[in-house]
């Protein structure tokens, strides 16, 4: 055999224990912030289904408040209120819309900010709120 195929041979190929060990760390903080991050977009969905149910079942905003509230409820959703819903006329009548900020610690003074937002109306715009 020539000295070429000696090295090639006997060259090894793969991930060293230190590759391995930084891979692992990134995973494992990948999986730590989903699992942080997974509730609250479950929870968000969870608000877009509740509030085209409140507004389908009521005509008026306080209607729709006392049964976003009891949505609320039943499907554990805490980030917001019935009393933090937008009212805005639409072409179909009365539209809701909701925003709302979550926060989500990380290690110490590092945190997540998530920015939600949704609405009922067909155009997608989402009322802000008056400041």
């Amino acid at each position: 055999m020539s000295k070429n195929a000696l090295k090639l041979k006997s060259r090894q190929q793969g991930l060293s224990l230190v590759g391995l060990v930084l891979s692992l760390g990134v995973l494992v903080v990948l999986a730590m912030v989903a699992m942080k991050v997974v509730p609250t977009a479950i929870e968000y969905s969870s608000i877009k289904k509740a509030i085209v149910a409140a507004k389908n079942g009521a005509s008026t905003p306080r209607e729709v408040q006392v049964a976003f509230d009891k949505q609320a409820e039943v499907g554990y959703i805490t980030s917001i209120a019935g009393k933090d819903l937008q009212f805005t006329k639409g072409d179909d009548g009365m539209e809701v819309s909701f925003s709302y900020q979550k926060k989500i610690p990380l290690v110490g003074p590092a945190s997540l900010l998530l920015e939600y937002e949704g609405t009922t109306a067909r155009s997608g715009v989402v009322a802000k709120k008056p400041e």
